[in-house]
């Protein structure tokens, strides 16, 4: 058997093989080859032993990683599938002797290895499934969850409601389906851009699989066989956005230690025995840390034991407190679905790869488990496909807005939600993590702006192609800005700079473009704004750092939570007895003091993720950027804490369903996870104006790399 690699003009690999194993293989060999330094981070980071060799930056989401169990869920979760589906079990198995026959020469090309002295080791078969695990394991927020349980014991019940939108660690995407009767060919497009933090390498790698069964490019995950959220078959087309389901349940344990080891109080009033161990973890440069491993009837143990979350005795067994706050030194234990039912939704993956047809990715996504999304299809022959694909629990309300008390009846999982599904509206599907087709399994979700504004701008003509898809991709348009210009246009008494940058505020055209001086003046306010709010003494209790693991406190940060809601605490009719004209004022006459000349880029900079910062000899500064959090050019700032952008368009693409090779796509840095190959940042000059790479499927177009026969 034979394997063929390709690659095009951008370094992205083409790979054709005589079966769907030695495709597989091939997908893992070529993945370790340009990818191990990533590779290997993030398979350390399911272990939860990236701390060995990236340091103590680390070790927080090392103990998490371990805490919630990763590697063991995803041993079991590959243990069942090679019982339920042996066919993808064997499918991943070969990518993994694929990563495995990769990674020696991947890591010969990867200065990240010699940096840190990091020796490449080998792949499990369940290793894809806990790298799936960790990429996804705060993907839906249940860190919110202990937000909302702060809100609510402080400001009351309605502060669930004014802080509900997507907040400082949510991903997102935008995702548009235009049906044949709106575009040119009578063919469907479907386009749009994941919101993932960037990360360099990027979280997804554009590639070609063909074997005799299927042909398929696709934005694939690296550490992972198939195509799971963006692919083109050659006759249909799929995309996803995160549905903003809430799939994960966080119970307060009340734990004590016995001769035996540890108990868990459980609804039933009864003391039962939770599974206990300890764990070494190492940190590069340091002594390591012995950690606690428990879990319970309802889940690992994440944070806290039976000396509380602050070493404090916990409440005791009879206290019957159950409300937000109860119990306050309880443990932490966190229940989701892999865990429950040992299954990842990993046999939907060859499903998608073979489907011709929408009602084949239809099937498909039944399978699906996690991350919980809403998938848009079409195929050549018309069909087009809207509905929710993921495994969401029944249960009680209270489950989804804050941690539970384990030991008061009514919390248990109780199957799985209907997962709905919807029809195009004049041709037209728009999906951008807004309420809507979800709803009923969410909590917190984006404002309505960037689906807004992707409809209306569909709606400008009747129309569409793919080559007229960049200009939705890229609008500026910031609807959320419209709160604070109202304060500010009701503002009288102002001194004569602040009247003067309040007349320009409200003569701007309301983009958050690269080149706009108004744009950088509008976000100086914002960002003031927030600032005064958050130094009410309302929220004071709310700014003090609540005893939680270090990688969760994200979101619970006060700052990004108003800033994030600053429109909702702007329109609410009373906010805590806040004079919110007097912040506007304060802020606004703080920043005419002290005006900013510069443009939006200046300082809304690209802020990528990288498991090792480059040497101090290659810190370049970043590019300057357009677009906001609300702008459908989605690079989000924090307002009043960085207009630096750390989460964006981790890729934007274009699906034609006429013809696949009038595709497009495009990833922020390039193909190639080396730092300085030719292939590692080429293609950010095109995601930085908007651009999009060819697809290229014809093979005679393509550089061929030397035949490797199968051993």
């Amino acid at each position: 058997m034979t394997i063929e690699t390709y690659r095009d003009a951008w370094g992205i690999p083409h790979l054709r093989a005589s079966s769907t194993l030695e495709l597989a293989r091939a997908q893992g060999r070529v993945s370790a080859l340009d990818r191990a330094w990533q590779l290997e981070v993030e398979r350390h980071r399911s272990q939860g032993t990236s701390a060995a060799f990236l340091g103590a930056g680390a070790l927080s989401w090392d103990v998490l990683a371990r805490r919630a169990r990763l590697d063991d869920t995803a041993r079991r979760c590959f243990a069942a599938l090679e019982r339920r589906d042996p066919e993808t079990a064997d499918w991943v198995r070969a990518y993994t002797d694929g990563v495995n026959e990769g990674l020696p020469a991947g890591a010969r090309r990867a200065p990240e290895f010699t940096r840190t002295g990091l020796t490449p080791a080998p792949w499990q078969p369940w290793t894809p499934l806990g790298v799936w695990l960790a990429t996804h394991l705060l993907f839906a927020g249940f860190p919110a969850k202990l937000w909302r349980e702060r809100a609510i014991r402080h400001l009351g019940p309605d502060a669930v409601g004014l802080f509900a939108t997507d907040g400082p660690g949510t991903a997102g995407s935008n995702g548009w389906l235009v049906s044949g009767a709106r575009t040119a060919t009578g063919h469907a497009l479907i386009a749009g851009d994941p919101h993932r933090f960037i990360e360099d390498p990027g979280v997804y790698q554009q590639i070609h699989l063909a074997c005799p069964e299927f042909d398929v490019v696709g934005l694939a995950v690296p550490g992972v066989p198939g195509i799971a959220h963006f692919g083109h078959t050659g006759t249909v087309a799929w995309a996803i956005t995160n549905a903003m389901a809430d799939y994960q349940d966080l119970y307060r344990e009340r734990l004590r230690r016995t001769g035996a080891g540890v108990q868990a109080l459980g609804p039933d009033g009864h003391w039962h025995r939770a599974a206990r161990h300890t764990e070494t973890v190492r940190i590069a440069g340091e002594p390591p840390v012995e950690i606690e491993v428990i879990e319970t009837a309802r889940g690992p143990v994440i944070a806290g034991g039976p000396e509380g979350l602050q070493g404090r005795i916990t409440a005791s067994a009879d206290d019957d407190e159950s409300g937000p706050g109860a119990g306050e030194d309880t443990a932490l234990a966190l229940r989701y679905p892999p865990r429950v039912t040992e299954d990842l939704g990993f046999s939907a993956l060859l499903p998608l790869l073979r489907a011709r047809t929408v009602q084949d990715v239809d099937r498909a996504l039944d399978a699906w488990a996690e991350p919980v999304n809403v998938v848009q299809a079409a195929d050549t022959g018309g069909g087009t496909l809207h509905r929710v694909a993921g495994r969401v629990p029944v249960r009680a309300a209270a489950n989804r807005l804050h941690p539970v008390p384990a030991w008061q009846p009514g919390h248990d999982w109780h199957g799985w939600q209907e997962t709905p599904y919807a029809p195009l509206e004049d041709g037209i599907a728009v999906m951008a993590n807004q309420r809507g087709l979800a709803t009923p399994l969410g909590v917190e979700f984006a404002p309505p702006h960037r689906a807004d504004r992707i409809r209306t701008l569909l709606d400008t003509r009747r129309t569409w192609t793919a080559d007229g898809m960049p200009v939705i991709h890229t609008d500026t348009h910031l609807a959320s800005a419209a709160p604070l210009l109202d304060h500010l246009a009701a503002l009288d008494g102002l001194t004569p700079a602040a009247a003067r940058l309040r007349d320009r505020l409200l003569a701007w055209n309301r983009r958050m473009d690269a080149d706009s001086t108004d744009a950088a003046a509008h976000a100086a306010v914002r960002g003031a704004v927030v600032r005064h709010l958050a130094a009410h003494p309302v929220f004071a209790p709310l700014a003090e750092p609540p005893a939680c693991p270090e990688v969760l406190l994200p979101w619970l940060a006060l700052v990004p939570r108003i800033g994030y809601a600053l429109e909702h605490l702007l329109r609410a009719e009373e906010l805590y007895g806040i004079d919110r004209p007097a912040a506007v004022r304060a802020a606004l006459e703080e920043v005419a003091a002290q005006p900013r000349s510069g443009t939006w880029s200046d300082t809304h900079r690209l802020a990528p993720w990288r498991a090792l910062p480059y040497p101090e000899t290659r810190q370049d500064p970043e590019p300057g950027l357009a677009g906001d959090h609300d702008c459908v050019l989605c690079t989000s700032a924090v307002p009043g804490l960085t207009d630096r952008a750390a989460r964006g368009p981790a890729a934007r693409y274009v699906w034609d369903l006429a013809d696949r090779a009038d595709s497009r796509w495009v990833v922020p840095f390039g193909a190639d996870g080396v730092p300085g190959a030719a292939h590692h940042r080429d293609q950010l000059p095109l995601w930085l104006k908007g651009e999009l790479v060819p697809v290229v499927t014809d093979w005679t177009l393509l550089t061929s790399e030397p035949a490797e026969e199968t051993r």
